[in-house]
């Protein structure tokens, strides 16, 4: 089958499914994007029951909560794997010298720009293919994701193998094989950032209200779909 067809066919797929053609085709030259969320702690468990060795990296903007850097290590020991952590060229000092002192309450496009995107191109530059955790229902921005297609952004193939999942359906999977997950899930933070732009979400909120309160924004920029 060509590309087309597979990405056709592949809407039928379990994300298992998606992920051991991903890993099979690509070998070395795919990698899994975690966040270390809920969806990504579910992509590596799924991962690891597929295939021994594969790559995990991770996007460390120097502003992550503690309980994120932990679960990275408890990741690690539970399933032997050893996950790249990808910079901004900027430490965070350079970055308030250069710019301006807490940028991401000024201008959080240009802060996750430094810190997440360009050390993303970086990575994906030596890459065929990435897996990601995004789910349809996140955001509208995510509303057409398919579970394998071109991501015109990074020029190179895209696998969202929980693209149809639910939340719902993502919590059974952590509690039914009893997967590591970021405690911060359980004190009312469904989705997990940088300190500075995260907060707990009340009952009844949006699930992506917790980021980048009070701006026009829930994407930090990598998974739009227009040239980066």
């Amino acid at each position: 089958m060509n590309f087309e067809q597979i990405e056709i066919v592949a809407e039928t797929w379990k994300p298992q499914d998606v992920l051991a053609w991903g890993l099979e085709r690509f070998g070395n030259s795919i990698a899994l994007a975690s966040s270390f969320g809920a969806e990504d702690v579910v992509l590596i468990d799924m991962a690891a029951r597929v295939r021994t060795h594969f790559q995990v990296f991770t996007l460390d903007t120097d502003f992550l909560f503690p309980e994120t850097y932990q679960l990275i290590d408890t990741i690690e020991k539970r399933y032997g794997i050893q996950v790249e952590r990808r910079q901004s060229r900027l430490t965070p000092q350079q970055q308030e010298e250069q710019f301006i002192p807490q940028l991401w309450t000024r201008n959080p496009d240009q802060c996750c720009n430094l810190r997440k995107v360009e050390p993303l191109k970086a990575k994906l530059a030596g890459l065929q293919a990435w897996i990601t955790g995004i789910r349809r229902d996140q955001t509208p921005q995510r509303r057409n994701a398919a579970k394998i297609e071109f991501d015109i952004n990074f020029g190179l193939v895209k696998l969202n193998p929980l693209a149809d999942w639910t939340s719902t359906q993502v919590w059974q999977y952590i509690h039914g094989n009893h997967v590591p997950y970021n405690p911060l899930h359980d004190l009312g933070y469904p989705s997990i950032g940088c300190t500075h732009c995260t907060r707990p979400v009340a009952e009844g909120e949006d699930l992506r209200s917790g980021r980048w309160t009070g701006l026009q924004k829930t994407e930090c920029g990598l998974h739009l779909k227009e040239p980066a």
